[in-house]
């Protein structure tokens, strides 16, 4: 199920600027018994990155009602929200008139997540690097190309995701989700500064594990550093918490953190 400016199954005009050049952004939330979770920290994130793109954005109190609803008919699935700025011209120049253009789609979550976050994963680093652009770095934007490109990489027998570095071969993320690391006492997350989506759930964790009085930070993570840490973890807001068993050759213990995590945040699949 889809809608486009509140009309069921309706359609992307084809001068959409978010279809022709990227020009948007979204967020993907799960939802649960109650609702949306985390929906405050989606629509303020998703605030924030329109205006960082240079448009405005509010929640309407339609599409507040609209996504409600959705998530009350659709417990434990996976609700989309893009954004563009609107329809535009040929050229690249952004129209002087923005009308936000909002779809929304409902999925169900992947059913082998429940299994990752029972099991465990393993990482293959994928040979795609990604470029550095820091006006766009942390933001959800369309623009997923570099994302395309390592997807379309054939994964090697026993690997379930991709570890995605930069250009100067820092760890940024997986493919799909964030990644942090445990050394000891000692949680340590890549530094988004120049590439890399800074997703809620990174967000959310990052704040528990404060709350909880653990030592976290967001620093630079060279690939040659991997086998300094002792365990490793993703997060996205729709898989939860995702232990990681191994990266290329190397093996990497399960932490109680990620449990703790689970619980703390109501995650578990």
């Amino acid at each position: 199920m889809h809608w486009v400016n509140g009309t069921s199954q309706g359609c992307i005009e084809p001068y959409d600027r978010g279809l022709a050049y990227g020009d948007g952004l979204f967020a993907t939330m799960r939802t649960g018994d109650t609702g949306i979770l985390f929906f405050d920290c989606h629509q303020a994130r998703l605030t924030a990155g329109a205006a960082r793109l240079g448009f405005e954005w509010g929640l309407s109190h339609e599409l507040k009602n609209q996504l409600n609803a959705i998530a009350e008919q659709y417990p434990h699935h996976c609700i989309k929200l893009i954004l563009t700025r609107g329809v535009g011209g040929r050229g690249y120049a952004p129209p002087a008139e923005v009308k936000v253009s909002e779809v929304v789609s409902v999925h169900p979550i992947p059913s082998h997540y429940a299994d990752w976050q029972r099991d465990g994963i393993c990482l293959k680093t994928s040979s795609v690097r990604l470029g550095h652009q820091p006006l766009l770095a942390g933001i959800k934007h369309l623009n997923r190309l570099e994302q395309v490109l390592i997807k379309s990489q054939p994964l090697a027998t026993g690997f379930e995701d991709w570890l995605v570095l930069d250009c100067h071969d820092k760890v940024i993320e997986s493919s799909m989700a964030n990644i942090f690391f445990i050394k000891g006492n000692q949680l340590s997350t890549p530094s988004l500064e120049y590439c890399g989506v800074a997703g809620v759930m990174r967000e959310q964790v990052m704040q528990n594990l404060l709350e909880n009085g653990m030592n976290i930070e967001c620093l630079p993570i060279q690939s040659k550093q991997l086998a300094d840490f002792d365990s490793v973890f993703i997060t996205n807001s729709v898989l939860g918490v995702v232990d990681v068993k191994q990266i290329d050759t190397l093996s990497f213990s399960r932490s109680p953190i990620t449990t703790l995590l689970r619980e703390q945040l109501s995650l578990t699949l």
